[in-house]
């Protein structure tokens, strides 16, 4: 097998780009394409073969006219000769303009539907692989693939193949012509080509191997980008952006050190093709001229000059085309070294398939008895640890069973094992008597309703991810509707709504179809206690909820969740943690409607609120991954073990029990009319109490409104942003541009060697002057070729060194302006993660297009046209200034091009980051996805996303290549006016014939470059709006070139290597408020009101006042959706508030300039969020931003929070890995270490949302104790739905409808508030 695999290696590396244009199934439209494309490419270069043919006789004429007596005679048939020609030539032209355009069209559309299909096929196979697969795949290695490296492709497999093959067309239709014209000479050149492949086959190697490695750092790169912006909440809460940045660039220094190779190896080829092209016309200068001294001495008959000269000229020329092309050469080994790791995933089989229904057999029992058999079970992330052990135990059909226990016991592990996420190490799990790995998967899943406890909710409309789950169903009643659940009917029925039409009104206008869909969404919501708040809501059910549900509570969220697995009436329902974000009433009130739900349907509830489950039919306590206790409530109680132990934690103590307690503070606090002296003082400084939002900070008004976004960047201003941050390179450009000008320059050298030597080769001189020129001027080009060899390797590798720092520069840039960006900011004008993603992947990625060698090769088309332009000029002005009126219409064709591909850049790049933010939402909730069998909806999704991109690129495809074929040309005319007229200046004795073979040459190859330089257009137009929309992002950003052009290298630097950025910890240090009262700030809110950015019509606070002293410990309690959350995100100023004060320690938090006060802060959110690091990482980001923690205090903060037992446990201790979003964890372990990194702060104001609700019993209780013994040392604010979280806090505020409705200690408010009352009874359990 060793021995085979060493021989399949090296095959698919060379046979790569010819399977990535096969491989992706394309259609009989896209062979023909691909014939259509090469076929025309092939005819493109055969005119130029023709014109060397042309030329040469022009020369043996001139030779005759030169030479004759009878010159006149000669003259006049010359010049007739030459008209005929020009004929000819224009002919040529016409043709190769339909053949350019044809083969440029082609393979433009060729390239779009590759990609297309790359694009689906990609995603359809990420879709068909098993959650173990996503366990060690970072949401950024896909964004990497779906932008880096598909623009890779794309721009790979486009225009520029044809542009190729005409070149090797045109190649080998010159050695046809020079082996017709002189077969020994040809036969000498004939080593190009093994030089040319295999200098094409060694640069190719080692660019692919650079390019796999840049790719493989920047997805490491964007990985963490993507986590930072997904929860930039949490980000800018723990003051984490410096050392999160750290590392985003750390992964960018790797790829940045790969990135340098690359331009080197790219370098290396480039001035390599150079040197062997030189290098070859100097062997055919040498040996031509011995040729024709032959021919002139009489010892070969019919050897003429003009038969030299076609095969010198067309091998120059064709030497001159290839060599062009190599810039392209590294573009298509860059693209099949993006597509293999696209190809692995696409071709990679998954052990467990859900998106098939021919595998696996079906059941038609509706209802069916599981039983675990000796289940062991180990996530293969984590092969070490046994989550399971030898479990077995059954769940009888029908009936309702509960799991409960210790986070972290292997809960959610039952959940996922039954719905076939994993498969189980050792065991078996029988579904009515069959192992459930026989069972087809997606049927499998048809049959199950889940509510997982990470929540997962796709950036839709309400009904949307309600309807999502009927998608994949086993009612009978919808077998017919599964067609208009995978159209974009709903989809246009919820934006119809949202344009203001009414919603019964849009309802009555749709099939029947959709109006039972929408029934059965109606029917589920209500079911989830969703109905109410649903309806309440500025657009209903059409309302979208954002990424991930982000403009939903975590409440709302949870009974959307719910209503999506009722949906679609399954026969067995697992409920993982389905009540946990949910207040009491709301969870009374689903309990009713699930005890008619669940009745003949196979229930498993997994909770640690033991009220929920009270009444199961059987409670099954996991501890450490096996089965302790099963049995009725009743039944575990008596066995007094322990159940009963973890229902005496959670049971609510009657209120009289806690008087003697709270009594002593629970009428000095909160909502009371005093504040502190300290307050007083610092409140005195405001003299108005209310502020309004366009007041409170000078730039937030322009931020929020994104103003720099809207206007359109001009071009000066874009050159200026680069050029600042290029300026700490300017040895490197100087260099770089220095080599470049000699490469250009060199042309030109090229144009006048040649022209003296076709004016030495005159049959009219002796023998030994032809031998001796011949001599020289060959020992010339060797030397150019030595001098462009180094200049191509030194200008290539430095413009790719200064294009690899300037993207560094850039993405870091971009990355600090997006998290120093408010939540407002982020929360406006549809700047979700995947769109912002853009800017770091893209765009930057469409920057690093202008590669080394494709800036030196700009750089030096410049230089060629301006010196061949001023050289022409000086030798033969009255030919050359006619030439030179044609340019215009070359470059004018190319800037055309530019501007259509400009704007079809600009359109298309939101639209291809809304279907890239797709992929990202399915990879990131994936477990959802394949629960509810999302894979064809979301494949559906994603087809629709690129239809308006792709019917578009085809116009502008079509507009873009007909300048393209102009460009490439209008060259023949060119050539035919440069003969007709030069001619016509030579024979009216006005010039010599070496003249105007100078003035040829010089400005002909430069309107050749010009068309190259044009076919880079894609490339120039996409680095340019990219450089635009970056440059706009880094303007709203700390670090703005075109405002602050003078950017902290040293800073940068430090932060290349991971150093602490001193100079904002001094800022930090400096701003910092007067901390009043060391135990902890004190809190005051006044007449506060809010809405969120995307639902401005929504109040979520109306006019709240609450007020808490220092060192206090409060809660909030109130239902879900009251707006608990919402004051903790005012407190960390995530938001302002459109009216009222919100004051820390006195100090209006609005009016500060800066946010260093968040260091004094604390928040454990209510998702708990890890990033993919270790353990120590991600408590340390807990940290002071000033500040870095030890080992001991990290394990003191762990130890509070009840996670150090774990973390020792495990085999790597601290150093393990979270995994993306801490999967690697229970939602309870997550909790705890999201509480640790808190605490490690050692805040002065702790905020805590929902701390407990995925803490097992005694977690809780030990949880408590910490809040007892850090009680006094800091200020702390709990929101609760468990109230025996925060039974002892001093002072509780109801929050109702926006409003503080009453506060007290826990028995103040049994005492007068019923509905707390109530919310405090049903909490209560029997024992």
């Amino acid at each position: 097998m060793a021995s085979k695999a060493g021989v399949v290696a090296p095959a698919k590396k060379a046979y790569g780009y010819l399977r990535l244009l096969v491989k992706s199934k394309p259609s009989k439209l896209d062979f023909l394409l691909l014939v259509v494309g090469v076929l025309a490419a092939m005819v493109a270069g055969v005119p130029f073969p023709l014109l060397g043919v042309l030329f040469g006789e022009l020369v043996d004429e001139l030779n005759t006219a030169t030479c004759a007596d009878s010159q006149n005679q000669s003259k006049a048939r010359v010049q007739s000769s030459v008209n005929t020609k020009v004929i000819l030539i224009v002919y040529v032209s016409i043709a190769n303009f339909l053949a350019i355009y044809i083969h440029t069209g082609c393979w433009s559309l060729f390239g779009e539907r590759l990609v297309r299909r790359l694009r689906e096929n990609y995603f359809r196979g990420l879709l068909h692989q098993e959650i173990s697969f996503f366990d060690n795949l970072p949401a950024g290695d896909v964004a990497a693939r779906l932008t880096n490296d598909l623009e890779t492709i794309r721009s790979g497999v486009s225009e520029k193949v044809g542009i190729v093959i005409s070149s090797f067309s045109y190649l080998l239709g010159a050695y046809v012509v020079a082996f017709i014209k002189d077969a020994k000479l040809a036969g000498i050149l004939v080593s190009l080509i093994p030089a040319y492949v295999a200098m094409t086959l060694v640069g190719g190697k080692y660019i692919k191997k650079y390019t796999s490695g840049t790719s493989e750092y920047v997805g490491a790169a964007l990985t963490v980008a993507s986590e930072c912006l997904s929860n930039v909440a949490l980000v800018q809460a723990l003051g984490a952006n410096m050392r999160l940045e750290a590392k985003f660039s750390a992964n960018l220094r790797k790829a940045q050190k790969e990135g340098l190779k690359k331009a080197i190896a790219a370098a290396s080829q480039f001035g390599f093709l150079f040197f062997i092209a030189y290098s070859a016309n100097a062997l055919a200068f040498w040996q031509g001229s011995r040729n024709i001294a032959s021919n002139t001495d009489g010892e070969r008959s019919g050897m003429t000059a003009g038969a030299v000269y076609t095969v010198i000229f067309l091998l120059v020329d064709a030497s001159f085309i290839i060599s062009q092309a190599a810039p392209f050469l590294q573009i298509f080994a860059a693209a099949a070294g993006a597509s293999e790791k696209l190809q692995t995933v696409i071709d990679r089989c998954s052990s467990i398939d859900g998106t098939t229904l021919s595998q696996g057999r079906h059941i038609e029992q509706k209802s069916a008895a599981i039983t675990f058999e000796g289940v062991t079970f180990r996530y293969p992330a984590r092969p070490e640890s046994t989550v399971l052990q030898n479990v077995s135990l059954e769940f009888p059909a029908a009936q309702h069973t509960a799991i409960v226990g210790p986070s972290g016991s292997g809960k959610s592990t039952i959940a996922a094992l039954l719905t076939r996420l994993y498969d189980v190490t050792q065991g078996k799990i029988m579904l009515h008597g069959h192992d459930i790995r026989d069972i087809n998967v997606r049927h499998l899943r048809s049959r199950i309703g889940v509510v997982q406890q990470d929540l997962w909710l796709l950036d839709r409309s309400i009904l949307e991810n309600i309807a999502h789950g009927l998608v994949n169903s086993d009612l009978d009643s919808l077998s017919d509707m599964n067609d208009a659940l995978l159209s974009s009917k709903l989809s246009d029925f919820a934006e119809a709504v949202r344009a203001g039409q009414n919603f019964d009104i849009v309802r009555g206008r749709q099939s029947p179809r959709i109006a039972r869909i929408i029934d059965l969404i109606e029917e589920a919501a209500i079911l989830a206690d969703a109905y109410g708040f649903i309806q309440e809501l500025q657009y209903g059910y059409a309302t979208m909820i954002g990424s991930t549900g982000v403009e939903l509570s975590g409440g709302q969220k949870q009974r959307i969740a719910l209503a999506r697995a009722l949906v679609k009436n399954p026969s067995i329902l697992i409920l993982d943690e389905a009540s946990s974000a949910l207040d009491t009433a709301c969870e009374r009130s689903i309990q009713s409607s699930l005890t008619q739900v669940i009745q003949g349907r196979t229930t498993i509830s997994i909770a640690h609120r033991l009220s929920t489950v009270r009444d199961a039919d059987n409670i099954i306590v996991l501890q450490n991954g096996r089965v302790m206790e099963q049995g009725s409530h009743q039944e575990l109680l008596e066995q007094k073990a322990i159940y009963a132990g973890m229902v005496n934690t959670q049971t609510v103590q009657p209120a009289t029990l806690l008087e003697s307690h709270d009594s002593r503070i629970s009428s000095t606090i909160v909502c009371s009319e005093e504040t502190s002296d300290d307050s007083i003082q610092y409140l005195k400084t405001d003299k108005e109490v209310t502020v309004q939002a366009d007041e409170i900070h000078p730039g937030l008004h322009k931020h929020r409104l994104h103003d720099s976004f809207d206007r359109k960047r001009s071009l000066w201003s874009t050159i200026r942003g680069i050029a600042s941050l290029s300026r700490p390179q300017l040895i490197i450009v100087f260099v770089g541009i220095s080599a470049a000008t000699i490469a250009g320059g060199a042309y030109s050298g090229e144009a006048v060697i040649f022209g003296h030597t076709i004016g030495s080769l005159s049959p009219c001189r002796e023998a030994a002057s032809i031998r001796a020129s011949g001599s020289l001027y060959g020992l010339l080009f060797f030397v150019f070729a030595i001098l462009v060899l180094i200049a191509n390797v030194i200008g290539g590798s430095s413009f790719g060194r200064l294009a690899e720092k300037m993207v560094f520069k850039v993405r870091i840039l971009a990355f600090r302006s997006l998290l120093h960006q408010d939540l407002q900011w982020h929360s406006c004008n549809g700047q979700t993660p995947a769109i912002l993603m853009s800017y770091l992947s893209s765009d930057a990625h469409a920057l690093a297009g202008l590669s080394g060698t494709t800036v030196g090769t700009i750089v030096s088309i410049t230089v060629n046209l301006v010196a061949g332009i001023l050289m022409t000029h000086i030798i033969a002005w009255k030919i050359a200034i006619v030439l030179l009126a044609t340019l215009p219409v070359l470059l004018g064709s190319g800037i055309m091009r530019l501007r259509v591909l400009a704007n079809l850049q600009a359109r298309h790049q939101v639209a291809y980051a809304t279907s890239v933010g797709i992929t990202l939402e399915a990879v990131n909730s994936i477990k959802t996805v394949a629960s509810l069998g999302l894979e064809e909806e979301l494949l559906e999704v994603y087809r629709r996303s690129l239809i308006g991109p792709y019917k578009a690129s085809f116009r502008e495809i079509a507009y873009a290549d007909c300048w393209l074929a102009t460009a490439y040309s209008v060259s023949n005319l060119i050539y035919a006016l440069a003969y007709w007229w030069g001619t016509k200046q030579v024979l009216a004795g006005l010039y010599s014939q070496t003249q105007f073979f100078i003035v040829l040459p010089a400005l002909l190859f430069s309107a050749q470059s010009c068309g190259q330089m044009f076919a880079l257009a894609p490339d120039l137009s996409s680095a340019r709006v990219a450089s635009a929309r970056l440059l706009d992002l880094i303007g709203i950003g700390p670090d703005d070139p075109i405002d602050r052009p003078k950017i902290d290298e040293k800073h940068l630097m430090d932060v290349e290597k991971g150093e602490k950025d001193v100079e904002a910890q001094a800022h930090n240090q400096i701003c910092s408020p007067p901390s009043p009262n060391q135990a902890g700030s004190s809190v005051k809110l006044q007449n506060v009101h809010f809405s969120y950015p995307g639902q401005p019509s929504l109040k979520t606070l109306t006019g709240i006042d609450m007020e808490i002293s220092s060192g206090q410990f409060c809660a909030l309690v109130g239902p879900s959706g009251a707006g608990k959350s919402t004051i903790l995100s005012l407190l960390e100023r995530f938001y302002t508030p459109s009216h009222g004060l919100i004051a820390l320690d006195g100090r209006n938090i609005a009016r500060l300039g800066e946010k260093s006060f968040r260091n004094e802060i604390a928040l454990v959110p209510q998702a708990s969020i890890l990033f993919d690091d270790t353990v120590r990482f991600n408590i340390a980001l807990g940290a002071r931003p000033d500040q870095e923690v030890s080992e001991a205090q990290i394990e003191a903060a762990c130890k509070l929070a009840n996670i150090h037992d774990t973390i020792a446990a495990l085999p790597e201790g601290y150093n393990t890995r979270c995994g993306a979003n801490g999967e690697r964890f229970s939602g309870g372990q997550r909790q705890r270490l999201s509480i640790a990194r808190a605490l490690v702060r050692q805040p002065r104001l702790l905020l805590l949302d929902e701390p407990t609700s995925a803490l097992d019993a005694e977690s809780e209780v030990q949880f408590q104790d910490t809040l007892d013994n850090i009680r006094g040392s800091m200020t702390i604010v709990a929101v609760a739905h468990r109230l025996h979280t925060i039974i002892k806090a001093q002072t509780i505020f109801l929050i109702e409808d926006g409003r503080c409705v009453d506060q007290g200690s826990h028995a103040d408010l049994c005492q007068r508030s019923s509905s707390y009352r109530a919310n405090a009874a049903h909490q209560a359990l029997d024992t």
